[in-house]
């Protein structure tokens, strides 16, 4: 009896140690679908408590970080699903004032990643619609490839490279002028 308690305990330890891993990797990712630095922080406390729920479902030392992807990803859609259900407009109740109203930094993504990323390609994929931009960081952010992105957002590989083709597409066009202007791109000569 004792040998396989020792056995679950090592295996646990295992699994915590493979998890922690993508703490940097799972916050850059729930930053980038939920836009606000207390929203990722909470998605990834979310998704790490799951998953410790779920320990054993985890095949030890096979894709810990596209596991924890998928489940990153199921917690940010259903709190939105949820958030979305009891979305309320606000109102102006007769005083001017709205019954909501802002409170703190606009755009806490933004000063978060200004020290790495530059301000306008960080605003050009926060404005993708998030199945792309999904697709888009867990591709070109994360690095992962296109089944296990498939993986993470329960998609055929074919949608995943859609998605990302279309979101590549619209950062193209947004950035176009952008990357003249910074020296990526240059214009080709007109003929005279």
């Amino acid at each position: 009896m004792g040998t396989s308690q020792d056995a679950r305990r090592a295996a646990r330890t295992q699994f915590e140690r493979e998890a922690l891993q993508h703490l940097d990797a799972l916050y850059g990712f729930a930053l980038k679908l939920s836009r606000a630095r207390d929203d990722a922080e909470d998605l990834v406390s979310d998704t790490l408590l799951r998953a410790f729920e779920r320990w054993e479902q985890y095949r030890l030392g096979t894709n810990i970080r596209a596991w924890l992807f998928t489940i990153l990803y199921h917690v940010f859609v259903s709190r939105k699903r949820r958030i979305d259900a009891r979305e309320v407009q606000p109102h102006d109740d007769g005083d001017g004032w709205s019954a909501h109203e802002a409170i703190g930094d606009a755009d806490p993504e933004r000063t978060f990643y200004d020290s790495f990323l530059d301000e306008e390609i960080t605003r050009a994929i926060a404005a993708l619609p998030v199945e792309y931009r999904a697709a888009v960081v867990l591709s070109d952010v994360q690095g992962l490839r296109y089944a296990e992105i498939a993986q993470v957002l329960h998609v055929p590989e074919g949608t995943v490279k859609s998605r990302l083709f279309r979101g590549r597409r619209i950062l193209q066009r947004k950035l176009a002028g952008y990357a003249v202007e910074m020296g990526y791109l240059k214009l080709a000569p007109t003929a005279a």
